[in-house]
């Protein structure tokens, strides 16, 4: 049997090829991923130079010491929650070219900053890196232990054992013959570096009192009678007694005037000084004025042994310009403190008890 011719069917298409199209796809994905990592890199480096959330941050003070880098100043702020990201801050100023500008001092850095804005504060100059003191008229050397740690300067502990030392120095001139430093340390605002020792801020206060002592300031207080010893010792009186710099040549003259006649001085200051005692712990009725130390002018005639406190200029000029006389030209002998603020002075004793009567 003969079997039927079968047409053959036409060949099918070869299968097409998929190698161009898995090539673009694979380049595509990549270049979502690539761009999807430079965002998120973009994203996370943005967040690390925002400033931290408000209730983190607040005003600092940056404090850079000697020695100091960028990389340690960096990693304080970051702690201070100042900035979220210390390597972020040094990559912002390498790449400004401010990383070696930062410089011994303090920055004061507002709340809420970028780094960004952290970057430009730290390329400014800083304030000076020192700590102000103020010694007030009048203080005594056992007062400037407390003055020197409440400004958190030297070592307070030690202070006055520095002073003590300095004291027993012999080779030191210009103070009294028992070398104590009482009197000679000049009250005024002095700016020191934190690191100062208590010979640093014994030697400040030292030099600044001897800038008082010119050639013709000692001629002067010598043309009164008075050595550097008594003219700074009289002028401490005149700073523990005068209620302002208008009375002291006032009080002054008439501290001369009574030395000049051989009155005792009559002080309370100084049986206060003497007894260790301040003036409002003095005791009358306990005998406190009646107790004879070196410095009780009023059992011993003269000057006091050295000065009652350290006295400010004022103080040190009204010695060498005093008010000597009254308004009819007597020299005045006598001055009382009123209940009416004024200060009352006389030329003899019979007024100046009226006077006590009057206004005490």
């Amino acid at each position: 049997m003969t079997l039927p011719q079968l047409t053959p069917l036409p060949d099918a298409p070869p299968p097409r090829s998929r190698r161009g199209w898995r090539w673009w796809q694979t380049l595509l994905v990549l270049l979502l991923l690539v761009l999807l990592v430079l965002l998120g890199v973009v994203a996370y480096g943005y967040s690390l130079t925002r400033a931290p959330d408000s209730a983190v941050s607040k005003p600092y003070t940056l404090e850079i010491r000697p020695g100091d880098t960028l990389a340690q100043a960096a990693l304080r702020l970051e702690r201070a929650g100042v900035v979220r990201s210390p390597d972020a801050l040094r990559l912002i100023m390498r790449q400004r070219g401010t990383a070696g500008r930062l410089r011994e001092g303090y920055y004061d850095l507002p709340a809420g900053l970028t780094a960004f804005q952290v970057a430009d504060r730290l390329a400014d100059t800083p304030r000076p890196r020192v700590r102000s003191v103020t010694v007030p008229e009048g203080k005594r050397l056992r007062d400037l232990p407390q003055i020197m740690k409440a400004a958190r300067l030297g070592d307070p502990a030690t202070l006055a054992a520095t002073l003590k030392a300095d004291a027993a120095d012999k080779t030191q001139a210009g103070r009294c013959p028992n070398g104590s430093l009482e009197g000679f340390l000049f009250p005024a605002t002095y700016p020191f570096r934190p690191e100062a020792t208590n010979a640093d801020i014994v030697a400040a206060l030292k030099g600044r009192m001897s800038q008082e002592f010119t050639a013709a300031r000692v001629k002067t207080a010598r043309s009164l009678g008075l050595d550097v010893c008594g003219w700074v010792t009289l002028a401490s009186m005149v700073q523990a007694e005068a209620a302002n710099t208008g009375e002291m040549p006032v009080i002054a003259g008439i501290f001369l005037n009574r030395l000049k006649e051989g009155i005792a001085l009559g002080a309370d200051p100084t049986v206060a000084y003497g007894l260790g005692k301040n003036l409002n712990q003095l005791d009358r009725s306990a005998g406190d004025f009646t107790k004879d130390t070196p410095y009780n002018t009023y059992t011993r005639r003269g000057l006091p042994p050295g000065p009652i406190n350290n006295p400010g200029e004022a103080a040190l000029n009204s010695i060498l310009k005093p008010k000597r006389t009254s308004t009819a030209g007597k020299e005045v002998l006598y001055f009382v403190h009123g209940l009416d603020g004024k200060i009352h002075v006389n030329t003899d004793y019979a007024s100046h008890l009226r006077d006590v009567n009057r206004y005490r």
